[in-house]
């Protein structure tokens, strides 16, 4: 059994995810990218890639990183690039990508005879939280004025929209695409690809996959584009835990179970966004709030139920741990990072990586 904590990936749980994506590849004409931004454990990127088409990032290591371990195409996005950036960043994607007209203008000269795009925002999404919503006010996410992009459409091949957020509706994701077509339709048929980012969350249960394969097709046909999609969590969702252990109990006025790890260091997105974590099946007369390690007064994973009361030693698996979450995992408080392992199709388990000291030291100075 393997030291806690350490996120667990688990190649059965994330294979429907994936023949989800094939499914929708084939039948809609789209092609699908891994929005490293999200996940970014290459560990499992040679059974991935077997059913998406490459990656996009959100800047140059991620750029990086994928054309060295995913195989396919390498699509470059930042929201602004550095002039000492750009010779890696051209050298490393088949497509960049600007997010304004004032970086395409800076890089014209630089990025000259590679495929290029510009992000466009088209000032709706379905994000509820203002952190998270690239058409908030005052937006530095892509350009919104269509006469302002008309005037460089000589420059660039294809534009990047990225307005869905967790968005689990697909009237709502036909709604904005209508929206999106009334205003910058003629401006979409000239050009070449188009690419509507990620926060489609396509692969969850119930979702009408054959709706929007149609109308995927239906929006590269009339406007004769390469359609593209980034999916990010709709890769990985429900296909990692983070398994922890029981270091102490008590209780002040609840019953508390500290444990191995922290929502601050191991969790962080849904600090940030205040969401729980996920333990199932959450049944059972024990009621417990199960708390990080560090000493962030707040670093709570949730309350939970359970079938018997807690105690230390006693192991828990924190369920979807993959998105938004692996990536941005830290050293918060010197709390020990979760290693990762991986579950093979044949329930073989596997060490991966392993952080100690030695890593804790070397990102400081």
């Amino acid at each position: 059994m393997l030291q806690t904590p350490y996120y667990l990936i688990d190649k059965a749980r994330l294979l429907p995810n994936m023949e989800k994506i094939a499914w929708l590849r084939n039948t809609s004409g789209a092609k699908a990218l891994l929005a490293l931004k999200c996940f970014a454990t290459w560990s499992v990127f040679d059974m991935m890639s077997d059913y998406m088409d490459g990656t996009t990032s959100s800047s140059l290591f991620e750029c990086k990183l994928g054309r060295e371990k995913f195989p396919g195409e390498t699509h470059a996005y930042s929201v602004a690039w550095a002039p000492h950036e750009m010779d890696d960043v051209l050298a490393n994607s088949d497509k960049v990508i600007f997010n304004s007209i004032g970086q395409l203008d800076r890089f014209d000269a630089d990025s000259r005879g590679h495929v290029r795009g510009l992000r466009v925002n088209p000032g709706v999404s379905t994000s509820s939280f203002d952190l998270a919503d690239p058409a908030r006010p005052f937006s530095r996410l892509g350009e919104h004025d269509p006469a302002t992009i008309e005037a460089v459409l000589d420059r660039v091949s294809g534009f990047m929209f990225h307005n869905n957020c967790e968005n689990d509706d697909f009237d709502r994701f036909a709604e904005m695409l209508d929206l999106i077509q009334d205003r910058f339709g003629h401006l979409i048929r000239r050009m070449d690809w188009i690419s509507l980012g990620g926060g489609i969350h396509f692969t969850g249960k119930d979702y009408p996959l054959d709706k929007l394969a149609e109308r995927l097709k239906k929006f590269a046909g009339e406007n004769g584009v390469q359609v593209y999609l980034e999916p990010g969590e709709a890769a990985i969702t429900n296909s990692t835990t983070l398994e922890v252990s029981v270091l102490d109990t008590l209780n002040n006025g609840k019953n508390l179970a500290i444990v191995d790890s922290s929502i601050e260091a191991h969790m962080l997105d849904l600090l940030i966004y205040r969401e729980n974590a996920k333990v199932t099946p959450n049944e059972g007369p024990e009621e417990w709030m199960i708390c990080g390690k560090s000493c962030l007064a707040g670093d709570i994973f949730g309350e939970f139920r359970f079938d018997r009361p807690l105690k230390a030693g006693d192991r828990i698996s924190i369920q979807d741990a993959a998105g938004y979450t692996m990536v941005k995992k830290n050293w918060f408080n010197g709390v020990k990072m979760p290693a990762i392992a991986i579950r093979e199709p044949d329930g073989e388990l596997r060490l991966v990586r392993d952080f100690g000291y030695d890593d804790f030291a070397a990102a400081l100075s």
